[in-house]
């Protein structure tokens, strides 16, 4: 992750006592920190039946029933899910939508974080609801939710044939469908899972099964003309509409695009497929045999497998190096390029690129003790809590979010303090 030009990247430390919070208020939750590392907040008790969030010891001037789900935006917005007066809406920087509803849950923020999203109910139907705004159709049932990388449309998987629970012939038939701002497919399937949305938002994808045994992927409201055995979730190649999805075909898993197989070899299962940000690479998470998990570029798997798990994939910005997460036994370890770190830890998390693509950080724990480790080197500081590290825009210093001795610590480091 890299941070914005305007923050301030000088070599600094600053703290907020946030374990003096608990004197104001009846508890303090769990805290979060802003993605420039400047402020830090908590939903806070202030009363009985009454919620708040602190944001740097103040604060919000407005109470709730209910305060869940206190995230940051990556512009830097504070949002969470509120309850006032028994319904259920969102609040950013301390203003509800006026929009209100029996419930809502699954939050979804685009990347640059202008667009948040929510799924919502109300007398027991269902819609999407971006920035505020619902959909002008709800439907009896809803799962399976995407934000488009644009930020303009959202979309969910939908039942819009009724069917009771006895009436067999209905769900063979088809009940459900996907719908693309509250427009659903005229086609049905037996099931709609994991959507995926066109970079430009115009064009929508989905898992579907067509009948007890026949998987494919829909684009539009239109099946590829292949099936397969199973599939798994659609991605879009970026910048275009042309769409890639795991597929399970004569007893192995490959990646098909457009319903053509496209990768020329196979395996005992293959999941999460990630383009490069320029669409020129295309890597996934794949098991060469049984019970072996590693991760394969362009359809070359690592020599390198792992017997647990193999998650968190990542591209460098140039598309040229692929980082990940690895598990064998009960120890987390980090691969980049295929080659694994030394350090091994209770629990990682993903690994994050220097803007240059030279380094690569990530936030780990040890024992309960929070770190970062650089390169394969671990920094000084144990902490009670962490956040991801965040490289400035020139890669050359790490912004490093902890909780140490019950103080929020925001400090900006060189990266040559984890260097040889």
């Amino acid at each position: 992750m890299k941070g914005g030009r305007e923050w301030d990247w000088e070599i600094s430390e600053k703290r907020v006592a946030i374990n003096e919070w608990g004197t104001s208020f009846g508890w303090v939750e769990e805290p979060y920190a802003s993605p420039d590392g400047e402020t830090v907040a908590a939903i806070v008790n202030v009363a009985e039946m009454e919620f708040s969030v602190c944001v740097n010891g103040k604060a919000w001037d407005v109470t709730f029933d209910k305060v869940w789900h206190l995230r940051y935006l990556p512009d830097g917005r504070l949002t969470a899910l509120v309850s006032e007066m028994g319904e259920w809406t969102a609040a950013i920087d301390g203003i509800a939508w006026d929009s209100k509803f029996g419930y809502v849950w699954n939050p979804l923020v685009s990347e640059d974080g202008q667009a948040f999203a929510v799924a919502a109910q109300q007398d027991m139907q269902y819609c999407m609801v971006l920035n505020g705004e619902p959909w002008n159709e709800t439907f009896a049932n809803m799962t399976y939710f995407a934000l488009s990388p644009c930020g303009t449309k959202t979309a969910a998987a939908v039942q819009v044939e009724n069917a009771a629970s006895g009436e067999i012939h209905k769900f063979k038939k088809g009940t459900f469908t996907a719908a693309l701002e509250g427009k659903a497919w005229e086609s049905t399937y037996v099931n709609v899972w994991g959507l995926a949305i066109s970079p430009d938002g115009e064009s929508l994808a989905a898992e579907v099964r067509q009948d007890l045994y026949d998987y494919t992927i829909a684009v539009d409201g239109k099946a590829w003309d292949t099936t397969f055995s199973c599939v798994w979730e659609p991605i879009f190649r970026p910048g275009t509409r042309t769409v890639v999805a795991p597929v399970r075909t004569k007893g192995q898993w490959t990646l098909a695009e457009n319903g053509n197989t496209l990768w020329d070899r196979s395996f005992v299962q293959l999941w999460q497929p990630i383009f490069s940000p320029d669409g020129n690479h295309l890597a996934a998470i794949v098991a060469p045999a049984f019970g072996r998990w590693t991760v394969a570029l362009d359809g070359v798997p690592w020599a390198k497998t792992f017997g647990d798990m193999v998650t968190d994939v990542v591209f460098s910005s140039d598309g040229k190096r692929l980082a990940a997460l690895a598990k064998e036994g009960r120890f987390w370890k980090v691969v980049v390029d295929g080659k694994v770190w030394s350090h091994k830890f209770d629990m990682a998390w993903p690994p994050v690129f220097s803007p240059d693509n030279e380094t690569v950080a990530a936030k780990v724990e040890t024992e309960g003790t929070y770190a970062f480790v650089v390169n394969d080197r671990l920094g000084p500081h144990a902490c009670e809590a962490a956040w991801d590290p965040v490289f400035s825009p020139d890669g050359n210093r790490l912004l490093l979010r902890s909780i140490e001795d019950g103080v929020y610590c925001r400090r900006v480091v060189p990266v040559s303090d984890f260097m040889p």
